[in-house]
């Protein structure tokens, strides 16, 4: 016997429906199996570490991850601990996890040294113009927090942000805009320090 046309398309709907529910939760389980299997170690459970060897992924702009992941995966950005764990995952895995870590909230630093906060906010929000170093604000925004394809800087390890310019410096991390080796190379210690301590206190 025919069926009401309405009646088969509410079914079809129904199906369809049911389908994307089910992929909706395969996807999900998949990726909290990377994470338990892959990340949690290193970058805990929500991104947001304790070892400031590692940087906090939580809150991060999701494409900017996506794109590091691919850098490494392709062996593009070199790291002896990230290139096997990216080495079999699909682009899509990647993508899935990148939003899962960006979806999280990061939690700041606490930061106490009100002196150093505010050379650090002065060489981020002005630079300093005399020895050519542009302020990072015009890159990573008033707020720190970055763009489509640059990171979030607001609330990250301040160890981790440092060791990052020294390796724009050496130019042993090269994947990223060389406008950040020629900024870095011309900061004192005095800079670099400040500056990640200052970001890693924003909200």
């Amino acid at each position: 016997m025919n069926r009401p046309l309405k009646y088969v398309l509410s079914i079809l709907a129904l199906i369809t429906t049911n389908s994307l529910a089910h992929g909706a939760t395969d996807t999900s389980s998949r990726v909290a199996d990377i994470v338990r299997q892959r990340c949690i170690e290193c970058h805990g459970p929500t991104g947001q570490g304790t070892n400031s060897q590692f940087p906090k992924l939580s809150g991060q702009n999701a494409d900017y991850l996506v794109k590091q992941m691919f850098n490494f995966k392709s062996g593009a950005r070199k790291s002896s601990v990230m290139a096997p764990q990216l080495a079999d995952l699909t682009g899509e895995e990647i993508v899935q996890l990148a939003h899962h870590f960006s979806g999280e909230r990061l939690i700041p630093e606490v930061t106490m040294d009100k002196a150093l906060i505010e050379v650090g906010r002065e060489v981020f929000m002005t630079g300093n113009p005399a020895r050519e170093i542009s302020a990072c604000a015009v890159c990573h925004g008033p707020t720190a927090r970055g763009g489509q394809m640059l990171p979030r800087l607001a609330g990250q390890h301040a160890d981790y942000i440092e060791l990052q310019l020294r390796r724009f410096i050496e130019r042993s991390r090269t994947t990223d805009q060389t406008l950040m080796h020629s900024v870095a190379s011309k900061m004192t210690d005095a800079e670099i320090r400040a500056v990640s301590y200052f970001l890693s206190g924003l909200d």
